[in-house]
């Protein structure tokens, strides 16, 4: 009897204990949850099964460390109305399952992340301007509210706007720091970073500037920055922005230009910048222009004048990852959201005839279904690195090695010391897998880095009736 993928009962989860470095693996189903704990080594320590009740219809959301070195899952119910954490005592080998309820209907998850070994919950107010924080840990919750009643908010027209108003057109998008985040994510106009025991919101809603918000989590105190967009003056411009390693990366774009500037976080100094117009060439870019349709391969623009025309109809983003030595750029557009959801209401026009043209017309006006991007890579002196120079990243890595297994189910990746850690259920052998995977050509052969799991993995806790 084989685990399934498309069963929600049995859940996986790889992750590590930032204090100890120990390593976890947790696999659940609606009866038993079985851990293994691993050394900072990654030679397995200890493992056990404990019986595990009231989590039907439940997910498992995250995790957080207490003091005491024991490790507490939490699972939720898709409202998040209920939440429980199951606290695990690795000493004894037992469980205990703690009850948490939102205390009012009024407010909506925005986003759920792990900071500094505990689980938070970030929530919005559906009306006050406000957030609130919910920090997990040590069986308590810890509340901190975010207030920007007090803050100006002014869009592109000059008319004041609230942050209610804002988040509702803009919703929040969390943004991962160990890993590359996809362009359709980074187009968001207002995005989440989580560092240590900071949260720095960026938003872009103003194509004229980029507004951030910086929280300290332990103080709660907000802190307001303003960085200007470069100036165009030949038509509408779009802008984004993207947060790493306190630089902010800005780009505008419109069907004449695009600029492209990096300044510093803290002192706001403009450390590079780059402006093409629709007649130049990019040379900063290691591969084509490239534009894609909804389930097609990316196909290349072969001219800067038509990669700025398309983008002009589409949400701008750029996604930036930072491997230590080199920095990974993502600039291009995706869909916009409201134009695709208008565009899913007209059901009379054939959906395989939309995704192949640059557009369909309806009362609304033009719907775009493509993207368009192309990537690029600066050394640490923002110098164009050519592809030649280029070695592929962990993560290109991984993906490939999934697009190449077809029997890998549930499948979660962390960051670990220098390298990444894929973890997952393999359906052929029937156990679960992690294996090891650096920068580099040939850097590790996944194949051959296989971290041991023991055969009590095989056992019909993974399996489904």
């Amino acid at each position: 009897m084989e685990i399934r993928e498309s069963n929600r009962s049995n859940q996986l989860l790889t992750i590590e204990n930032k204090a100890t470095h120990d390593v976890f693996v947790f696999a659940a189903n609606n009866e038993n949850l079985s851990i293994l704990q691993y050394s900072s080594s990654l030679f397995l320590k200890d493992k056990y099964t404990t019986p595990l009740k009231n989590i039907n219809n439940k997910s498992l959301i995250g995790y957080s460390f207490s003091e005491d070195g024991n490790p507490t899952l939490y699972w939720s119910t898709p409202d998040f109305e209920i939440i429980l954490a199951v606290k695990c005592f690795l000493e004894s080998k037992t469980s205990r399952i703690l009850y948490f309820k939102f205390a009012s209907s009024r407010q909506y998850v925005v986003s759920q992340f792990q900071q500094n070994d505990s689980f938070n919950i970030l929530t919005k107010d559906l009306d006050d301007h406000t957030l609130m924080l919910y920090s997990f840990k040590n069986g308590a919750v810890d509340e901190k509210l975010l207030d920007f009643s007090t803050y100006r908010f002014q869009d592109k027209n000059g008319k004041l706007r609230t942050f209610t108003e804002i988040i509702r057109e803009n919703p929040i998008e969390k943004m991962d720091e160990t890993e590359y985040n996809p362009l359709y994510t980074s187009t968001a106009k207002t995005k989440l970073y989580v560092l240590p025991n900071r949260m720095i919101f960026t938003l872009d809603y103003n194509p004229k500037s980029t507004q951030i918000f910086d929280f300290n989590t332990e103080t709660e105190e907000i802190k307001e920055k303003n960085f200007m967009q470069s100036l165009s003056e030949k038509g509408r411009k779009l802008s984004n922005s993207f947060f790493q390693n306190d630089k902010l990366y800005q780009v505008t774009a419109n069907e004449e230009e695009l600029s492209f500037d990096i300044k510093d976080y803290n002192t706001g100094q403009n450390l590079h910048s780059i402006k093409v117009s629709k007649n130049d060439t990019i040379k900063f870019k290691i591969s084509p222009l490239f534009i894609q349709r909804e389930g097609r391969k990316p196909t290349e623009l072969k001219t800067t004048k038509k990669f700025l025309k398309h983008l002009s109809y589409l949400d701008l983003g750029l996604s930036v990852f930072n491997n230590n030595e080199n920095s990974y750029f993502t600039i291009g557009g995706t869909p916009r959201i409201h134009e695709m959801n208008a565009f899913s209401n007209f059901e009379y026009l054939d959906p395989d005839l939309a995704a192949m043209l640059p557009g369909a017309y309806n009362s609304i006006g033009i719907v775009h279904t493509e993207s368009v991007y192309f990537e690029s890579v600066f050394d640490s002196n923002y110098t164009f690195l050519k592809q030649e120079n280029i070695e592929p990243l962990a993560m290109d890595n991984i993906y490939y090695f999934l697009n190449t297994n077809k029997k890998i189910a549930l499948n979660n990746i962390i960051k670990y010391k220098d390298f990444y850690i894929l973890g997952y259920y393999d359906s052929a052998s029937k156990q679960y897998i992690m294996r090891k995977f650096k920068d580099g050509f040939n850097a590790d052969d996944p194949f051959l880095n296989e971290i041991k799991t023991p055969s009590s993995f095989k056992r019909p806790f993974l399996k489904t009736p």
